[in-house]
């Protein structure tokens, strides 16, 4: 049978309880006895002595034991609590006043009686009992001489056995029985109200094993499970270990679903990277094993033709490998920032320069303001003039002919600068501004004529910028035109 803490803790309290009641009874018993039979001796210590002062039976020495038996007959209905022995000086009982076969010990110890005469404050100190050899009394004792000669002593038993009977008597009283009954009532009611305690304060901790039990049992999962509420006003050590552990679980089902998610994420990544990489290669294909089969049945301009068709999809190939490596490296930490001092003009500048033919091409005006832009900016070179390209690059994809392209520089607070690259081409819908940066994300609404791009180039951005301590927007009207913007810091002056 398996035991639940409060169980546990119910047993072991019950064990103590019970042995801690019975070392004090017994040690308070212990202590009563001792109190009574010092206070006892103490009372009666020079009983024996006024005796033998007292009786010239006694003082002149005794030779008449059968007369010192009756004597001590009378004394003993005089005091029923004492008994009286006379016993020589080697400890033998030469005479007492009792029934026949009541007295068991033939001798005493005379170490105690000689101890309590040399030392009379040295109480309580315990003698034999005649009547029951496992048994000690207290005693009261006091030497009979004869002419100075030790002749005996008079042994007197505080307490005897009839004192014994008659207190054993009043103590199974009703009155001394009822008030037992009301302490161990008492003692009982303690001991429910400790148990009652003692399961206030553990039910917490059951509430929380079951509330494992049942995440365990749901496969560690929040979704179906309703855990219990522990109140944030206290603040005992039990409800701050079950609002810490409920935190801890809720924390890891977050990071469960957000593992899921990213699973779910990477393998949408896998299946459209495989389509893209699946197409240019296709295409590849095809017009080599044209070229290859047909060559001599093509002129020259359709060789021409079917070989550029081939380089291309090579290069689109080649630029989604390496955009693939590179938000690999991205995600897994891979790249490291060289953070330069150098002048954000001249990279805008030469950036414009790349693409000066494609612009030209399709009529785009594409234009820097201002114009002089000579901002010392503090930031890895090569990064930054990734992220421009392929901002501008989406750009020019995305804007129609004789539309426009601008890229602009404005000086903002704390000594940072914004770059913006904005156009004006087909926007973006506002419900598709968050998802955009995902990877292979393409909006609904892009450019998809010509090459086949793989919807890496906004998610290469972003980690490229957060690697930069920057942080890119955007900003789109469907129709009108998308601006893109990030921070740079400025070298100070």
């Amino acid at each position: 049978m398996r035991l639940s803490l409060y169980q546990k803790l119910a047993v072991s309290l019950a064990v103590i309880f019970c042995f801690i009641c019975a070392l004090v009874y017994s040690w308070s018993k212990q202590l009563e006895l001792n109190s009574k039979h010092h206070g006892e001796q103490n009372l009666h210590l020079a009983l024996a002595e006024h005796l033998v002062q007292d009786n010239p039976l006694i003082k002149e020495g005794v030779y008449d034991y059968e007369a010192l038996e009756n004597l001590f007959h009378t004394l003993m209905l005089l005091g029923p609590a004492f008994e009286f022995y006379f016993v020589d000086e080697n400890g033998k009982i030469l005479t007492y006043s009792a029934e026949p076969g009541k007295v068991k010990r033939t001798h005493i110890n005379l170490t105690p009686l000689k101890h309590l005469i040399a030392n009379p404050s040295a109480t309580p100190v315990y003698g034999d009992n005649p009547r029951n050899p496992d048994q000690q009394k207290i005693f009261s004792v006091a030497p009979v001489f004869n002419n100075n000669t030790l002749q005996g002593y008079l042994y007197v038993i505080i307490g005897g056995e009839a004192y014994d009977t008659s207190l054993n008597h009043i103590k199974s009283n009703d009155s001394l029985l009822l008030a037992a009954i009301w302490l161990g009532s008492a003692l009982v009611f303690l001991f429910i109200a400790m148990l009652i305690l003692l399961r206030f304060f553990t039910n917490p901790i059951q509430r929380l094993a079951k509330d494992v039990s049942k995440i365990e049992a749901a496969n560690y999962s929040l979704n179906d499970t309703k855990l219990s509420i522990y109140s944030t006003q206290k603040s005992n050590e039990v409800h701050s270990l079950s609002r810490t552990i409920q935190a801890m679980l809720t924390r890891i089902n977050e990071q469960f679903k957000a593992l899921e998610q990213g699973d779910k994420q990477r393998k949408e990544l896998l299946t459209h990277l495989s389509h893209d990489l699946r197409t240019p290669l296709a295409s590849l294909q095809g017009f080599l094993e044209v070229l290859n089969q047909s060559g001599d049945k093509l002129s020259t301009q359709e060789q021409q033709e079917y070989l550029q068709v081939s380089l291309n999809n090579c290069g689109q190939l080649k630029q989604l490998i390496e955009q693939i490596f590179e938000l690999a490296h991205l995600e897994n930490g891979e790249i490291s920032i060289n953070k330069e001092t150098f002048n954000l003009g001249e990279l805008i500048y030469d950036c414009i320069a790349k693409f000066s033919l494609a612009v030209e091409k399709k009529g785009i005006n594409l234009s820097v303001e201002p114009e002089i832009c000579d901002f010392p900016v503090i930031a890895d070179i090569a990064k930054l003039e990734r992220v421009l390209s392929n901002l501008i690059d989406n750009a020019i994809r995305h804007t129609p002919r004789d539309g426009s392209i601008a890229v602009r520089v404005k000086r903002g607070d704390d000594n940072q600068l914004f770059v913006q690259v904005s156009d004006t081409g087909v926007g973006i819908k506002h419900e598709e501004l968050n998802a955009i940066f995902d990877p292979h994300y393409q909006a609904s609404n892009s450019n998809k004529a010509g090459r086949q791009q793989g919807g890496l180039g906004l998610a290469i951005c972003r980690g490229l910028l957060k690697l930069m301590d920057s942080e890119i927007n955007v900003q789109s009207e469907l129709g009108k035109g998308t601006m893109f913007s990030f921070n740079l810091p400025q070298k100070k002056a």
